[in-house]
Formats: structure tokens, C-alpha cells, sequence
């Protein structure tokens, strides 16, 4: 169910928090890939009225979570090793060149608290045992790093990308994947150094090593 309080009762702000409750339903399984989201259902389980709920579904699908089809209505998306595929593509090109400016910035002396701050959450997150914990905390710290680069437009194209991540990371986690507080370690150092040249080699190779993990770990699922 969604409460509304305070500033969440005017419709926009009820609009982004169903969006929110939805993301992450979708993103835990809750409602599965390729499963139909009828609205009155839903309607009555987060028991708010159909026009947020109908505000709502648009922004899940500018982000990748559901489809809109003739006949079916709003669906959930579904994964495929493509698709997986075409996202770490974008991740090379977006957050590469946002390593190299977060570095940039970095040395001419920006605050690395914030990124610091998110790194200490993956860690925490890690031994939490709450998979979507670990998936958002991941996720978050590569938005750290484009944060840092002081670039709103590179913020906003971040977005959708970081939630597809949490996404993926979420359904690609296994009991015995990498430390993913370690990797992003690496990746904090070199942004951290200052060092344009090294913080572009340790995102590009960390990108690779996830790509690498999570399509394999797709394919053991049965994903095609």
C-alpha cells in the first residue's frame, strides 16, 4: 500500500512514489518479466486511485521496466542476453568518460566524501544478506562517480541506465559472485587519484569484468 504524507499527497509526488514501489517490486521479482500489470489490480493493492498509477507507468517505461503492447496493456520487460549486452555498450561509453571527468575534477579538488560515503554503503550492504540492498548500494556508487563530475546533463542520462543496473545486478547475484565492494574499490582509488589515464583503464576493466559475470550468470539462468 501507498501512504501519501505531507508533499506525497499532491498527485505528482504520489505519481513518483508508485513508480518507485513498482521499480523495485519489479526489479525483486515481485512481478515477473513478461507478466501484465492490470491497473485496476494494481489499483487496489497499493490502493491509490487510477490517475498516479497511470502517471507512473510512462516513467517505468522511459526507464526499461515495462512495455506498453496493443491488446496487453503495460507488461513487464524481459531480459535477454542482448539486451544485457547493448546496456554494458552504454555503460563503456557513459561512465568511462565519467570516470576520466570525475578524476578530472577530482584534481582540481573536489570533495570525494560523497563517493567515499557511497563505497562505505556497498561494503555495508554486502554483508546485509538483501540482494536488492547489495544491487541498489552497486548501482549507487557508479551514480556517485558521475555525480562527481558536477555534469547535470551526464546525471539525468544516468538514470535509467543506474536503475537497468540494479536490475540486472539483482538478478544476476549468486551466493558465490565477486566482492562487489572490491572492484569498486579499485575503481574509488583511481577516480580518487586524480589520475585521468588510470581512472578511464580500472572503469573500462570493471565494466568488462561485469559484463563478463552477469552475462554468464544470465545464461545459467536460462536467459537467451
Amino acid at each position: 500500500m501507498v501512504e501519501p504524507t505531507g508533499s506525497l499527497s499532491k498527485p505528482e509526488s504520489l505519481s513518483r512514489q508508485i513508480y518507485a514501489t513498482l521499480r523495485e517490486g519489479i526489479i525483486r521479482g515481485q512481478y515477473t518479466q513478461g507478466s501484465r500489470l492490470a491497473e485496476q489490480r494494481l489499483a487496489e493493492e497499493l490502493a491509490v486511485s487510477r490517475v498516479p498509477l497511470r502517471e507512473a507507468v510512462p516513467l517505468l517505461e522511459r526507464d526499461g521496466f515495462v512495455r506498453t503492447l496493443p491488446r496487453r496493456g503495460t507488461v513487464v520487460s524481459t531480459w535477454s542476453v542482448a539486451a544485457a549486452d547493448d546496456l554494458f555498450d552504454l555503460r563503456l561509453y557513459l561512465e568511462v568518460g565519467a570516470a576520466v571527468y570525475a578524476a578530472r575534477k577530482v584534481a582540481a579538488g573536489a570533495d570525494t566524501a560523497p563517493l567515499a560515503a557511497a563505497l562505505e554503503r556497498t561494503r555495508a550492504d554486502a554483508t546485509d544478506g538483501d540482494a536488492y540492498r547489495v544491487a541498489q548500494a552497486r548501482a549507487g556508487f557508479h551514480d556517485a562517480i558521475v555525480e562527481l563530475t558536477g555534469n547535470a546533463l551526464m546525471t539525468t542520462l544516468m538514470r535509467p541506465v543506474s536503475g537497468r543496473m540494479t536490475w540486472l545486478f539483482h538478478l544476476t547475484a549468486e551466493p558465490d559472485s565477486p566482492d562487489p565492494a572490491r572492484g569498486n574499490g579499485q575503481l574509488f582509488r583511481a577516480v580518487t587519484s586524480g589520475n585521468e589515464r588510470m581512472a578511464e583503464a580500472v572503469a573500462y576493466a570493471r565494466i568488462e569484468c561485469d559484463r563478463r559475470d552477469s552475462l554468464a550468470a544470465l545464461r545459467r539462468i536460462g536467459v537467451e
